[in-house]
């Protein structure tokens, strides 16, 4: 079983139909646990994956950018 864990994450940052019961500019802690019969993605992949087909970056770089600045606050948080 596969596990991504999310702590601290912004609702915000959520698709529409999780984001509809929730307080906007809330955060959250999100934990997506699957099986999967094929080799896991490479670290980060799916992630970046889900965030580039959401629409809400305008480049890879973009998405990298925001996933850095995101790792660098939980960093600091911890």
């Amino acid at each position: 079983m596969n596990r991504v864990v999310r702590e601290n994450y912004p609702v915000d940052g959520l698709p529409a139909d999780l984001r509809a019961d929730l307080p906007a500019g809330a955060r959250v802690h999100v934990e997506i646990t699957f099986e999967s019969t094929s080799a896991a993605p490479p670290a980060g992949q799916f992630s970046r994956h889900r965030a580039l087909r959401s629409g809400g970056f305008a480049s890879a770089e973009a998405l990298d950018a925001h996933l850095a600045a995101l790792r660098n606050e939980w960093d600091r948080q911890t």
